[in-house]
């Protein structure tokens, strides 16, 4: 398990080529409201979600990191991770009779502490536009035909990303859609920083699935083995997470509870893989929802696709609901 949390995601290279935030103009910001919850989006930049205040107080972590995450790329608030998920074992990888060769100096690339390619482009160089904002829904698209984007991942297409807020929670749908007549694999997911106001991660209440654990090396990378795993409700205290797993049972859930709130990543349709990334010593845990599992651009296990003039979706839900209890 990694300790090398603050290195988890470095930049490939320090080159600012590329979509970069124009310093001179300030980022459009939407919000939306709906019962106890405001969520905050930056559109245009990752179509980011930057803030989520429950009855006034922020659960989403690492928020305050902009600057830097805008220099870098690394994960904050609730990023995508497009067009893959954590880690590929190599630098290359094949599809559909396509052979990928990628660059890890490349600037179009993160890499983790091992110097591990991971979660595809940044999402500040993923150039979305919107197509609808109201006070409960932003709808955005993304069109993969840039040469940078296509020499990461060589399938034209385009996604489509929308974001609804309700008194349940936050609602995340993204959609691929095969717009160029060619297949195109499906591998991304979602990395949100989540924590519970006022108290310390220690005395979270931590609540799993019963599930299969993805067995992986000492690069985090699955061997291909996995393990049967009892659901789980107990404290998070020191556990240190950076894993793998692959659900059982039809739309899951995981959460946090404490304090007397709950915060849940319910996992509704297309995700039946998720990461868990919680290190110790921060208040912090990432429910992380995945399409695949690491690796499978190579592995081909789990690799879902989207054949040519289809829509593929995948939906996941960030709730949070008071509970009875304020447990300090």
């Amino acid at each position: 398990m990694s300790t090398h949390e603050q290195a988890r995601e470095t930049p490939a290279a320090t080159s600012t080529s590329g979509t970069q935030p124009d310093a001179t103009v300030a980022p459009r910001i939407h919000t939306m409201a709906a019962g106890e919850l405001v969520a905050v989006f930056r559109p245009e930049q990752g179509m980011l979600c930057t803030s989520l205040k429950h009855r006034g107080e922020e659960i989403l972590r690492r928020v305050d990191e902009m600057e830097e995450a805008l220099a870098t790329g690394m994960s904050i608030g609730v990023p995508l991770n497009y067009p893959w998920a954590n880690r590929l074992r190599a630098p290359n990888y094949d599809f559909d009779g396509k052979e990928v060769e990628l660059d890890p100096a490349s600037p179009w690339l993160m890499k983790d502490w091992n110097g591990v390619i991971i979660h595809g482009v940044p999402w500040t160089k993923l150039d979305w536009r919107v197509e609808e904002a109201t006070d409960r829904r932003l709808h955005s698209r993304l069109k993969w035909n840039r040469p940078e984007l296509l020499d990461v991942f060589p399938f034209e297409h385009e996604v489509e990303m929308t974001a609804t807020l309700d008194g349940l929670g936050l609602t995340i749908e993204t959609a691929v859609l095969a717009t160029a007549g060619t297949r195109v694999p499906v591998s991304f997911g979602f990395h949100p920083y989540i924590g519970l106001p006022g108290m310390h991660r220690e005395q979270w209440q931590l609540s799993l699935p019963s599930m299969q654990g993805i067995v992986l090396d000492e690069r985090l990378l699955p061997i291909g083995e996995r393990t049967n795993l009892p659901a789980y409700q107990g404290p998070l205290a020191d556990l240190d997470f950076d894993h793998g797993f692959a659900f059982t049972t039809a739309s899951p859930t995981m959460s946090i509870s404490g304090n007397g709130r709950r915060i849940s990543v319910d996992f509704l349709e297309n995700f039946p893989f998720a990461q868990i990334y919680a290190p110790p010593g921060h208040d912090y845990i990432s429910l992380e929802p995945m399409t695949a599992p690491a690796d499978a651009l190579r592995s081909h296990v789990g690799l879902r696709e989207v054949a040519p003039g289809e829509r593929f979706a995948a939906t996941f839900r960030l709730r949070v609901e008071p509970t009875e209890n304020a447990l300090h």
